[in-house]
């Protein structure tokens, strides 16, 4: 047996917040808000997904009532024309961090409006 890719990432959200999270990963980040299956759907959050040339990307946010945002674990999402995203972002008011590079790639880190960290990345050409 053996892992051969992820699935989704889960990240937590507070109650209630289901129209900022679509405003966020779908409006900004471009990933399409899908139905959750009926017997989870009562359980509030939202599930984005985004097919891309044979590779999905997949988050789910679940509703955690004593939410904590993630500051430090992070999903890196791998993007095309990060430029014109973190530009997109920028205009939306989101706060867009450079750090430290890292070979082969460009990148900057933005929180969610729940202020869990994502990290944005695009390999160079």
């Amino acid at each position: 047996m053996r892992i051969v890719a992820i699935d989704h990432v889960q990240l937590a959200m507070p109650p209630g917040r289901e129209a900022e999270a679509q405003a966020f990963y779908e409006g900004l980040l471009g990933l399409s808000r899908v139905p959750k299956p009926p017997h989870l759907e009562a359980r509030g959050g939202c599930w984005f997904e985004r097919d891309s040339g044979g590779s999905t990307v997949k988050i789910h946010l679940g509703v955690e009532v004593s939410f904590s945002p993630a500051r430090k674990a992070h999903p890196a999402l791998q993007v095309q024309d990060l430029h014109a995203l973190v530009e997109q972002l920028r205009g939306a008011g989101v706060a867009v961090r450079d750090d430290e590079p890292l070979e082969g790639y460009d990148r900057v880190y933005v929180d969610d409006p729940f202020g869990n960290r994502l990290e944005l990345l695009e390999p160079h050409a």
